[in-house]
């Protein structure tokens, strides 16, 4: 750290309360760095509120005092009805039980799907599963997904959107923060692909 004296860490911790095996570690625990380090974090991810557009920044006043200067020519307001429902939300909800809560949902998906024929890979802080469909078509991710809804009734993401270059490796995304119920048809449909 010595021989970089302006490094600034941008941290994305937006899953901090939904790590499954491993407890998270933030930047902020880390001494050599947090002095430098800017904590990005989401309370539309953690309350799986995610069009409310809300999230906060963790850092320390120097680099906050500049952000404040930046910031407000960026970003108008976010909705007060969203503020104070939050605010009243956060006095009353217990965040330590996300993570058994998101993982209970994911263990149950994680299950059904190992009857289909998806190739399941590690979800091990989140509430997306993130698939391989190749043992099922050969077809863009893209295309897959849209046929999946049409004939299947179940959305997913295909991960090529979130390449800059578009790489397609037969890849797409489930996300698990829905109901018991919505998760058991969806399980059912998808096993019948």
């Amino acid at each position: 750290m010595e021989a970089h004296p302006n490094l600034l860490l941008l941290s994305d911790e937006v899953y901090e309360f939904i790590a499954f095996s491993e407890a998270h570690q933030s930047m902020h625990q880390r001494p050599l760095i947090r002095d430098r380090a800017i904590i990005v974090s989401s309370f539309g991810k953690t309350f799986h509120i995610t069009g409310w557009k809300v999230g906060y920044l963790i850092c320390p006043k120097v680099i906050m005092d500049e952000i404040h200067k930046v910031h407000q020519f960026l970003v108008f307001s976010v909705n007060s009805v969203a503020q104070h429902a939050l605010a009243s939300y956060l006095q009353i909800v217990d965040v330590t039980s996300l993570r058994s809560f998101y993982q209970a949902k994911r263990d149950f998906f994680r299950a059904g799907l190992e009857q289909s024929r998806f190739e399941l890979l590690p979800a091990e802080g989140s509430y997306f599963q993130v698939v391989s469909f190749r043992n099922i078509s050969q077809e863009k991710d893209t295309e897959f997904c849209l046929r999946l809804t049409k004939e299947h009734g179940v959305a997913a993401i295909p991960l090529s959107v979130f390449n800059a270059d578009g790489a397609d490796q037969h890849l797409l995304r489930f996300c698990f923060a829905k109901t018991q119920e919505t998760l058991q048809t969806a399980l059912e449909r998808l096993c019948k692909i």
